[in-house]
């Protein structure tokens, strides 16, 4: 009887010495997927053991916090200026009547100094999303130069008195109208339509800003040097051309504009990815677009009409902050970026008139400075 020959286990296998014969290694059933042995298998080929958190608004905890502080740092200054200019330099004895007389005279451009912060970030930041672009600001839609139309032909037509003319609640909702109508009916002509292209719309929209500058040159040469005098002081933006009672009229449409953009914050994030991502996920990209922009004109207009042109205040606030914040989510952009704006324009304020005592100067400086980063940003071809 032949001798029969002991058989290996069933879960060892012995090795194949034939040449090139590939080597059977058994596979162990008990392979471990836990997070803990996951971060250690990725130590052992150089990967950091800190993961990203998730996909939200920080890639980590460290950059949350620094927004944080960021913020709270933000809001000390702009509490701090506000009480400087309120306090610093008034006359009379703190607690006195005359004393709370005076800040409460200079609490109106303290408020106007709020409204105006909150329309050029807010307007500028969403602007700059909704075209992804972050050089271009809504000054370049011709908002700016519309007004300076409006004073202009109002002082060619009726002389000095036409500055007196245009005063009054009346005349500063029809300048709100008339910009918001030039808006409307440009978005509505250029970004409807099978040819609808947004960057035409900025092309147009630049240049009508420009006819209409060539324009207002025109006439401003024909005028006498006593009513350039009297136009000049219209045309720089300054607190000090916003009057008391057209805030009634300001605050709620800054503040319902504000709201609705807020409220369509996770669209605004969702646009910033770009037209295809937004038909992807069944957003309507140019409903949006229009919507968007309707509410960034009526931002504009307001502080326009408030205060006059200030062409490159927006584009500074907005890119300190997006340095600032350190995230994509509008929700918490347009915080940093409306506490931005009030401390660089309180702050400017503040220094100007009561450290160098200064106090034509303070929107020409914001422009200089503005005006700089505005260059900068274009040399280092956006590496901000």
């Amino acid at each position: 009887m032949a001798e029969r020959t002991p058989t290996a286990p069933a879960h060892r296998q012995l090795p194949d010495r034939r040449l090139g014969a590939a080597r059977k290694e058994p596979i162990s059933p008990a392979i471990s997927t836990s997070p803990a042995d996951l971060v250690g298998d990725l130590e052992v080929i150089g990967a950091p053991r800190r993961p990203r958190s998730s996909a939200g608004a920080f890639p980590d905890a460290r950059s949350r916090r620094r927004y944080w502080i960021v913020l709270v740092a933000l809001a000390v200054l702009a509490a701090g200026f506000g009480a400087g200019l309120l306090a610093v330099g008034n006359p009379m004895p703190p607690g006195s009547r005359g004393f709370w007389l005076i800040a409460e005279m200079r609490a109106t451009s303290l408020v106007v100094m709020v409204v105006v912060a909150f329309c050029q970030a807010v307007a500028t930041i969403t602007f700059m999303t909704v075209t992804n672009n972050r050089i271009i600001t809504p000054s370049i839609m011709g908002f700016e130069s519309l007004y300076t139309v409006i004073q202009t032909s109002a002082v060619y037509l009726l002389g000095a008195t036409g500055v007196m003319v245009l005063q009054g609640t009346g005349q500063f909702l029809l300048q709100i109208l008339a910009m918001v109508g030039l808006a409307v009916l440009l978005y509505g002509w250029l970004l409807r339509g099978k040819y609808a292209n947004i960057q035409v719309m900025l092309l147009v929209g630049i240049i009508l800003g420009g006819g209409m500058g060539a324009v207002s040159t025109f006439m401003q040469r024909l005028l006498s040097p006593s009513e350039f005098d009297v136009l000049s002081a219209r045309l720089f933006g300054s607190v000090n051309n916003a009057s008391a009672e057209y805030l009634p009229v300001a605050i709620p449409l800054v503040l319902v504009a504000g709201a609705l953009i807020w409220a369509n914050a996770h669209r605004l994030n969702v646009i910033s990815l770009g037209r295809d991502v937004c038909i992807n996920v069944g957003v309507d990209h140019g409903r949006q677009t229009i919507y968007m922009l309707v509410l960034v004109s009526i931002l504009m207009a307001v502080s326009t009409a408030l205060v006059g042109p200030m062409t490159f205040f927006g584009f500074l606030v907005a890119t300190l902050t997006f340095q600032l914040a350190g995230t994509h989510d509008h929700r918490r952009l347009l915080p940093i970026g409306v506490l931005t704006g009030f401390v660089v324009l309180a702050g400017a304020y503040f220094v100007m008139n009561h450290v160098f005592y200064a106090q034509g100067v303070v929107s020409i400086i914001i422009e200089l400075v503005g005006g700089s980063v505005f260059l900068l940003v274009i040399l280092r071809k956006g590496r901000l």
